[in-house]
């Protein structure tokens, strides 16, 4: 073992001087005293980590198979609708009468006998506005009209009813008009002309 050493030492000694071996030496020694002084405070707080590459699964595509949906069929269910209310037609000012006809006896004598009852209709409603029964106001009803005459004058509900009765039939319901119709409107506009003046039918 002392042989050992003994040429171990010879031979560095060949090849590095003593004094730069034990200036090594004691550089070492320094080293290795501070780094026990100061311990812990040059270690680091996280090593690096060294970690293996993982190796992932290729993914495969997923094949879906398509979903078939049953159509649903659900019952409708009927919700009752009121009837829309029906609009009278605007009063116009009267027209200067051809060969002593008026504008609805015009009409009437040309086969128009829809818009004959609906002149009628403007005609009695521009009466009950002269005679101040009801007030004029642009979209009213024959419902309205009706109810707003009868406040003030009672006798005229079932005159104003028939006629709003004819002329929703025929503007509304859409059915066909004849000269009936016509000559059921005229003797309305009579008896309500004779129920405004007071007039006892003759």
């Amino acid at each position: 073992m002392s042989r050992w050493w003994t040429e171990t030492v010879a031979a560095l000694g060949d090849v590095v001087p003593l004094p730069l071996v034990a200036l090594i030496l004691l550089a070492v020694a320094l080293l290795a005293a501070l780094g026990w002084y100061f311990f812990p405070a040059w270690v680091p707080r996280r090593l690096p980590r060294f970690s293996l590459p993982r190796w992932r699964r290729p993914r495969l595509p997923r094949f879906r198979l398509p979903r078939f949906r049953l159509p649903r069929f659900r019952r409708r269910s009927r919700k009752r609708t009121d009837p829309p209310p029906v609009r009278l037609p605007a009063p116009r000012l009267p027209e200067p009468a051809a060969a002593g006809l008026g504008p609805a006896d015009r009409l009437a004598a040309e086969g128009r006998y829809a818009e004959a009852v609906r002149e009628r209709l403007r005609e009695m409603v521009r009466l009950l506005v002269v005679r101040q029964v009801v007030e004029p106001r642009p979209g009213l009803t024959v419902v309205e009209l009706t109810e707003a005459a009868a406040r003030n004058r009672p006798q005229v509900r079932p005159t104003l009813h028939a006629a709003g009765a004819i002329f929703s039939d025929l503007w509304y319901a859409q059915r066909p008009a004849t000269a009936a119709h016509d000559r059921r409107m005229r003797e309305l506009a009579t008896d309500l002309s004779r129920e405004l003046t007071g007039e006892k039918p003759r």
